[in-house]
């Protein structure tokens, strides 16, 4: 394996696993890690649209893959510039839903909505890719209450319908968050110190704003 990819591998992992997982921020994705699932694919310098989307093309054609990300640890810019990226990005994959993943999002706790752009702060910008297909199957929504149960649920006699499950993972990952603050801070920049340090041993080009 390539050295840079390797580093590359490594600090993702460390975010997958002590971020990811540690704190239960996506119920998926320790099953797609130890599954072989997950596809990842390094692509070098300054890596445009056409770059992402061949890269994404290639690992989602892969048989076992049900995650793809494609990281892109040289790639100057901004969240908001990256986030531009992706929207151009998923337009050339209408068959996935492609989710941006930055360094330098910054922490919001106003809301679970948020507060997701913290939670993907990925040691490098990636974008990760998950076939629609897999998505609607684990997002179906709660079936719709007839109208003697609607009547039971205002009078407080039996529960709502739960909430839609991405809905419901914002929101336990928002209290999480609220409570594990400081540690998960601390975890992060301890990653983000790593990929300073690896990286220049490596010679990886590193964006000098972060």
């Amino acid at each position: 394996m390539d050295e840079r990819f390797g580093e590359a591998r490594r600090l993702l992992d460390r975010y997958i696993v002590e971020i990811v997982e540690t704190y239960e921020l996506c119920p998926w994705a320790k099953p797609a890690r130890l599954g072989g699932e997950l596809a990842v694919d390094v692509l070098w310098g300054q890596p445009g649209e056409a770059d992402f989307v061949r890269a994404a093309e290639v690992l989602l054609a892969r048989e076992e893959a049900r995650v793809a990300m494609v990281v892109a640890p040289e790639l100057a810019g901004s969240p908001r510039e990256f986030r531009a990226l992706r929207d151009a990005v998923a337009v050339q994959l209408p068959a996935a839903g492609v989710a941006d993943f930055h360094p330098d999002a910054e922490l919001d706790l106003q809301s679970p909505a948020r507060l997701v752009p913290y939670l993907r702060r990925s040691p490098d910008p990636l974008l990760q890719l998950v076939p629609l297909a897999l998505l609607a199957a684990v997002r179906a929504p709660p079936p719709v209450a007839d109208l003697a149960a609607q009547a039971q649920i205002l009078g407080g006699v039996a529960s709502a319908p739960r909430l839609d499950v991405a809905d419901q993972i914002a929101s336990v990952n928002h209290a999480r968050v609220v409570a594990d603050r400081a540690a998960i801070e601390a975890r992060l920049a301890d990653i983000a110190a790593d990929r300073r340090r690896s990286y220049a041993r490596v010679g990886i080009a590193i964006n000098t704003s972060r």
